[in-house]
């Protein structure tokens, strides 16, 4: 009669010395943990493993900009040779306990995001892995938000000259681009933006949301951040790019509504690509933008953005 396998143990790492343990499952952002746990962007009781005696069967992590609370659920691996249902089981047992321990109490769980293949649906290996994560999750109640294009431009891609339609200035402060913002979250693609909208915010809150949770968080030169405007003055739309915690990115694009539909979408996306291929050392530029957001998808691949991967995020409302 075979032995019964060991008792499931779920627990936060100890600290940083138990990092390998953590990775002995493996995700595309392994190479970034001990750089987060040394800068404070993880925290080891943020971390947490479930085990079978010395064998990891699942993990699971936070992550937060400043290491104050939880900003996003980015880490859940399992282990893929458990057979079903073993492994769906062993993965809510430590998204439960784990979230309970993390979560502040009575506070909304954070958004969850995987990176996943660009081709994840059309392998079936690849899409056992991702539903698998997703079956979890929704057991709990989430939901999925959205799915995303990941874009990579390399040095040495060309980016096309100025067309001379528009020109450009710097952002001079918080309410010179909250005035643009407001009217680009009226009637937007993004789903982030839709759902803040859904939520009871008006576009000034929502813009408002964005700007302080994201935007005001770039320690890079506000010098970057350009407002288009047409000859006359007249503001067309605005481009950050800046550079996160990993990589330089356009993090954010916007064009008003009443200026949609001339192309001006490649215009913005060509000086926010220049600003950041002109700083030094620069060999990538990162960008996302939403799987249904097609003019904008349209507009990285004309100016040599590759898509690299995929990305998907869910919510529990």
């Amino acid at each position: 009669m075979p032995a019964a396998p060991p008792e499931l143990t779920v627990r936060p790492l100890a600290g940083a010395q138990e990092l390998d343990l953590f990775r002995r499952l493996s995700y595309v952002l392994d190479h970034e943990l001990a750089d987060d746990l040394q800068s404070g962007r993880r925290r080891p009781e943020w971390m947490w493993v479930a085990s079978r005696g010395e064998r990891v069967v699942a993990r699971i992590a936070w992550w937060s900009p400043d290491g104050r609370v939880p900003r996003l659920l980015d880490f859940f691996d399992l282990d893929d040779t458990l057979p079903e249902p073993e492994r769906g089981e062993v993965g809510l047992r430590l998204l439960e306990t784990a979230s309970a321990a993390v979560v502040p109490a009575g506070g909304r769980r954070p958004e969850y995001g995987r990176y996943v293949p660009p081709d994840w649906r059309e392998d079936p290996v690849a899409r056992d892995v991702v539903e698998a994560r997703i079956r979890v999750m929704e057991r709990t109640g989430a939901r999925m938000l959205v799915e995303r294009l990941r874009l990579e431009w390399c040095a040495g891609t060309p980016v096309p000259a100025d067309s001379g339609r528009l020109r450009f200035r710097p952002v001079t402060g918080r309410e010179d681009l909250l005035a643009l913002m407001t009217p680009v979250m009226e009637g937007t693609l993004d789903a982030h933006g839709r759902q803040d909208l859904a939520s009871g915010l008006s576009p000034r809150q929502a813009a408002e949301k964005h700007y302080d949770e994201e935007l005001a968080g770039y320690t890079t030169p506000r010098e970057w951040w350009r407002i288009a405007e047409l000859p006359d003055g007249e503001p067309v739309g605005f481009v950050i790019p800046a550079r996160n915690s990993y990589n330089p990115i356009i993090a954010y694009i916007g064009v008003l509504p009443a200026r949609r539909g001339h192309g001006y979408i490649d215009d913005l996306l060509t000086e926010g690509t220049r600003v950041l291929a002109g700083q030094d050392g620069v060999e990538r530029i990162r960008a996302a933008t939403d799987l249904g957001n097609v003019p904008m998808a349209k507009s990285f691949e004309r100016l040599g953005y590759v898509n690299f991967e995929r990305a998907f995020d869910m919510v529990w409302d």
